[in-house]
């Protein structure tokens, strides 16, 4: 039964798809920042390739101004998720605590979000995305998890209610 599973997890693999791999060919037009700024606030995140072809997502969270969150999204053509049971990220952290956020629809108001810790070393974070709940402006929806069948944006956030600088190396994100 052991070996059946592992079999299993080793064709999710093999049949992942990469949203997108950081390196020093990457292009970031695909990316953007969105910090509190939209609400007055003061919070400063920049996204850029470092010299060793690694994403660099880092700034500072302020919570001046009613302020208090950092992020940094892609967007993508539609994805189709039915083959798939998880996000996978290879980074790099500050030992800070961070949130993916996926949509469904990128007109949705809301996101499907996983709260995720770093340890300051390189690690792979799995997402299952079962696990991630919808939610708007820091509260939890009253609807399911994510069951959706594609989606079209993918997010990482830090908002940890304190003032804060962080940085945060991100190698690759992918769907298994």
């Amino acid at each position: 039964m052991l070996l059946l599973h592992f079999t299993f997890q080793i064709l999710l693999f093999m049949n992942g798809i990469t949203l997108f791999d950081f390196n020093s060919e990457a292009s970031l037009s695909s990316w953007y920042v969105m910090d509190d700024v939209v609400m007055g606030g003061v919070s400063d995140g920049k996204l850029a390739i470092g010299e060793d072809g690694h994403g660099i997502y880092s700034g500072t969270v302020s919570l001046d101004n009613n302020g208090g969150f950092s992020s940094v999204r892609y967007r993508c053509s539609r994805i189709d998720v039915t083959s798939h049971r998880h996000i996978t990220m290879r980074i790099k952290g500050d030992g800070k605590s961070y949130q993916l956020r996926i949509k469904n629809n990128i007109s949705d108001y809301y996101s499907y979000i996983y709260s995720f810790d770093t340890s300051g070393e390189w690690e792979t974070i799995s997402v299952p995305m079962g696990e991630m709940v919808p939610s708007f402006r820091g509260r939890t929806l009253s609807f399911p998890n994510f069951e959706e069948t594609y989606i079209e944006e993918v997010a990482i956030l830090i908002g940890n209610k304190k003032n804060e600088s962080f940085k945060l190396l991100i190698d690759k994100i992918e769907l298994i």
